[in-house]
């Protein structure tokens, strides 16, 4: 009854902290939109209520077309990195472990970055090229990773991994810059999406993640239970009969799927899946059938809340959302690092 009673409460503070998040994501901005007409306007043209009121056309422009489409997109994006990293984290049982640390989202961005500039438009998937190239090449940057990780220590310990990681991030990460320096003028507008926005982007950019967050996310969820066993390590997880081997496979290609949608929809947002997962953690513990769900819920409404600062903190202009995140997650990354160090002094 407790354990009913505590998860039971989790969701719901989750749920209202996303609601809160939204809300004044919505409302807040250069034109501040009342909450009371924001819940008329959001009656009217979503839910078709028979409001007698009128909302604004102005109000109901900026809600409708630029507003809520730019929350939503902020809250799959925060969704995908937190729970992509909630499950890296317990794939690998390192906390120091997210798409950002492992490589992937720079990977990720190369796909983008290519498909950008070279205009590619694969045939029969049109719209879904650029999330379908960024997907594919977090997967080979994964694979990449994992595989001159074993090259590098048979025994792959999480440490070499992350150091890996960082080493492809900062490779692709030059090759990116590379791209940039060579074409000038034709990319410029590519440096501000690479720090990671979700400004001015529409309601085409939903329908372009929304897909690929459904199936990355069925698929980790679907998984919950064999992270749970994978956490007291591989052989005790062979015992409780996991396959191990097609359960990494899976998750990892899952968490890809999430990490490249993401970049290809906002560009490189750092730190999300790292900051999330370890705070839900620490309140929540660390069974993943409530882990991912979640840090779900939370990194959605976190995201939202950086956008609204990045996009507030010194109005008219806008910060990239990257950088908030990046202020926040850095010195987070920093303090989890220490933890650990301090933590195996003792154990030693």
């Amino acid at each position: 009854m407790y354990l009913t009673t505590k998860w039971a409460l989790a969701y719901l503070l989750a749920l209202l902290f996303l609601l809160f998040a939204s809300t004044i994501g919505i409302s807040f901005g250069s034109v501040s939109v009342p909450i009371p007409v924001l819940m008329q306007i959001i009656g009217k043209e979503i839910f078709h209520l028979p409001i007698s009121a009128d909302p604004d056309v102005m109000l109901t422009n900026i809600v409708m077309n630029i507003r809520l489409p730019r929350v939503l997109l902020a809250g799959l994006v925060g969704a995908s990195l937190a729970v992509a990293g909630a499950a890296f984290q317990g794939l690998l049982r390192n906390p120091l472990v997210d798409p950002y640390t492992l490589g992937i989202s720079s990977g990720a961005s190369v796909g983008a970055v290519v498909t950008l500039f070279l205009n590619i438009s694969l045939p029969f998937i049109g719209l879904y090229t650029l999330p379908a190239l960024s997907i594919l090449c977090s997967v080979i940057t994964i694979f990449c990773v994992l595989t001159f990780a074993k090259k590098m220590d048979r025994s792959m310990k999480v440490e070499t991994i992350i150091l890996t990681g960082i080493i492809f991030s900062s490779f692709l990460s030059a090759f990116i810059s590379l791209m940039i320096a060579l074409t000038g003028e034709e990319l410029r507008q590519i440096i501000g999406w690479l720090m990671g926005s979700v400004s001015m982007r529409g309601w085409n950019y939903i329908g372009i993640i929304l897909p690929f967050f459904l199936i990355g996310s069925l698929i980790l969820i679907m998984n919950t239970r064999e992270l749970n066993a994978m956490t007291f390590g591989e052989d005790r997880a062979k015992h409780l009969g996991v396959d191990v081997q097609r359960r990494k496979m899976w998750v990892l290609i899952a968490g890809s799927i999430l990490t490249g949608a993401a970049v290809a929809v906002s560009g490189t947002i750092g730190f999300v899946g790292l900051v999330i997962p370890h705070l839900v953690r620490r309140i929540w513990g660390p069974d993943h059938t409530h882990l991912l769900p979640l840090s779900l819920l939370v990194g959605s409404g976190f995201l939202i809340l950086a956008d609204l600062v990045a996009r507030t903190i010194i109005a008219p202009s806008e910060l990239p959302i990257g950088v908030i995140t990046s202020l926040i997650g850095a010195p987070a990354f920093a303090l989890i690092l220490l933890k650990r160090r301090r933590v195996g002094r003792t154990d030693a």
